[in-house]
């Protein structure tokens, strides 16, 4: 879940006076129990930070024939279990939002029934985890990685840290605010970037120096970033004073935008040494009502349109190969050519353990 897409539609909302976005061509609380095989409404099932323009939703129903209903369920992790727990009965007939860290839950428990997405072919090859049965299609990626404020940096005549390895330096005690791996999902990624740069024999070490060089753990995202990070709007607002955080590569562009007036340059960076790659599938789900406008929907989540439609409005990283960025994304967003991975076999074995050794470790 890019929980960067929950703040930029807080802000939104904040600018134009609403309470909500909906801008999702239909989004409602309710269980798609109407909509069978004949139906023309598709019930998109997916975490909070689903968003898409209206204008293109408009375009899948003119172009397909069905509208999108979008029942948004929590958090990743939170959306998941649910699934999980009305597995064979779903709720709706696609479910958006399984990524890398948690994929292994969803295909273990048979949520999706295998479906080839017409325009597979233009997606990139490293995030199609599941090729040889095709339960799930790649949809997005990000880039889990702490960001600094620029300000304080500057300030303190202090080079901000690049590397997972900085962040052990006396220069940087104190500073660091994560989230907690057991219930958040940069949490989760960041943990699993450690993992993946010190080795399973060498993440609990490293943990341990970073505890001992002051790192904070707070329950969630919103928390870290919103309230405890320096250089957010909201973290300047609450007097923040941690100026590193775990966020994502395309948080900058975030704080560009809903800024007024938008500044020339963003007030916060990316430690490119830092990032965990993050990939986010959607698939059909198991006993879906409606079938075939399940199989559409899934081919336009990896159309051009959408897939363009996707960074100024999920703040996200397109997957197929020809779709154009937005200039306010590629100039204010950090460019991360070689993100920390975890094998999908490995997460999937060794994830409830890592996450435990991490709790006693750094929590308790």
């Amino acid at each position: 879940m890019n929980t960067t897409t929950k703040y930029a539609a807080t802000a939104l909302a904040a600018a134009l006076g609403v309470t909500a976005l909906a801008g999702c061509g239909g989004s409602d609380d309710t269980a798609s129990g109407d909509a069978g095989s004949g139906s023309k409404t598709v019930t998109l099932v997916s975490h909070d930070s689903f968003n898409a323009s209206d204008a293109v939703l408009k375009a899948f129903t003119k172009q397909t024939g069905y509208k999108v209903k979008v029942l948004k369920s929590g958090d990743a992790g939170a959306a998941l279990n649910q699934e999980i727990l009305t597995k064979g009965s779903p709720r709706g007939d696609v479910f958006f939002g399984a990524d890398n860290t948690l994929l292994s839950r969803a295909l273990d428990n048979g949520l999706f029934t295998p479906y080839k997405a017409k325009g597979l072919d233009r997606v990139a090859a490293d995030t199609r985890l599941d090729a040889d049965k095709n339960r799930v299609t790649p949809v997005d990626t990000g880039d889990i990685c702490v960001n600094y404020d620029k300000k304080y940096f500057a300030d303190k005549k202090l080079d901000p840290p690049k590397t997972f390895d900085d962040l052990l330096k006396p220069a940087y005690k104190n500073l660091l605010v994560t989230e907690n791996a057991a219930t958040s999902s940069p949490g989760l990624g960041f943990l699993l970037g450690t993992v993946a740069t010190q080795g399973e024999s060498g993440y609990q070490d490293y943990w341990k120096k970073l505890k001992n060089n002051g790192v904070k753990v707070v329950d969630g995202w919103e928390q870290a970033y919103n309230e405890e990070f320096s250089g957010s709007a909201g973290g300047k607002k609450a007097e923040a004073d941690r100026p590193l955080v775990v966020s994502y590569a395309s948080s900058p562009p975030v704080e560009v935008l809903y800024a007024d007036p938008q500044p020339t340059e963003a007030p916060t960076g990316v430690a490119t040494g830092t990032c965990f790659r993050q990939i986010e599938f959607a698939g059909l789900l198991d006993g879906a009502k409606n079938e075939a406008g399940g199989k559409a929907l899934l081919d336009f989540l990896i159309s051009k349109q959408f897939q363009e439609d996707m960074p100024l409005n999920m703040f996200v990283n397109p997957v197929v190969k020809d779709a154009k960025l937005p200039e306010l994304f590629t100039k204010f967003g950090a460019v991360v050519d070689k993100p920390a991975t975890v094998a999908p076999e490995k997460i999937a074995k060794n994830r409830e353990q890592w996450v435990q050794s991490w709790s006693s470790l750094v929590v308790k």
